[in-house]
């Protein structure tokens, strides 16, 4: 559904009455704590958003996980397509952030883990299942530690079903190299409509 004034202004009061930082200031907390673990010091803009996820057969997904969601800023876009009876699993390394999410976002399919992407199969089958349908990343893979990012491009195509596919969000090129080698096909756009503009990917799981 879409964020009335009512709403947003009853989320600031609630943050307001909770002690919970403003979105903004979350992120740029995030970005100067962990700055190799989170990608820009702007969150993504909402044509980037839209293009990522255009691809995505909503009809037929059932689970859905992302790496790297900060302050959400994906996370109402994917919520407001996914099925009734579907599940968002949204993995994070700053407990900062997992602890902002569970206290904003009050939905029944979403679920903020405090978790290594690289773990993304034990995670998926700790909530009932043995693959995931899309998995979403904007995770700053040619900053993070060696080895790193090989691991997180091999676990996840482990984890996806046939068909499914892993959008990623990047700043850098280089990214293709963690998922060129372990997915049949990867489609590639820009959107120059974000700061910066980002590399846009989606790995497709033969």
């Amino acid at each position: 559904m879409p964020v009335t004034a009512s709403t947003a202004a009853a989320r600031r009061q609630r943050r307001k009455e909770a002690g919970v930082p403003s979105p903004w200031s979350m992120f740029l907390q995030g970005f100067f704590k962990h700055p190799v673990m989170v990608g820009s010091i702007v969150p993504s803009s909402g044509k980037l958003i839209r293009k990522m996820l255009k691809p995505v057969d909503w009809a037929n997904t059932r689970l859905f996980v992302e790496y790297g969601p900060g302050v959400g800023t994906f996370c109402r876009e994917v919520l407001d397509r996914l099925p009734a009876d579907g599940k968002y699993i949204a993995i994070d390394t700053n407990p900062d952030f997992i602890r902002y999410l569970r206290h904003e976002i009050a939905d029944p399919r979403f679920f903020a883990v405090h978790g290594s992407a690289a773990d993304v199969e034990q995670i998926v089958r700790d909530h009932g299942f043995e693959k995931a349908d899309y998995v979403l990343s904007g995770l700053p893979f040619s900053t993070l530690p060696a080895g790193v990012g090989d691991a997180i491009g091999q676990a996840t195509a482990n984890v996806l079903r046939p068909g499914g596919a892993f959008l990623v969000y990047q700043f850098s090129p280089k990214c293709r190299d963690f998922i060129a080698p372990y997915l049949g096909r990867v489609d590639h756009d820009m959107e120059w409509w974000n700061v910066p503009p980002a590399q846009l990917y989606w790995g497709w799981k033969d």
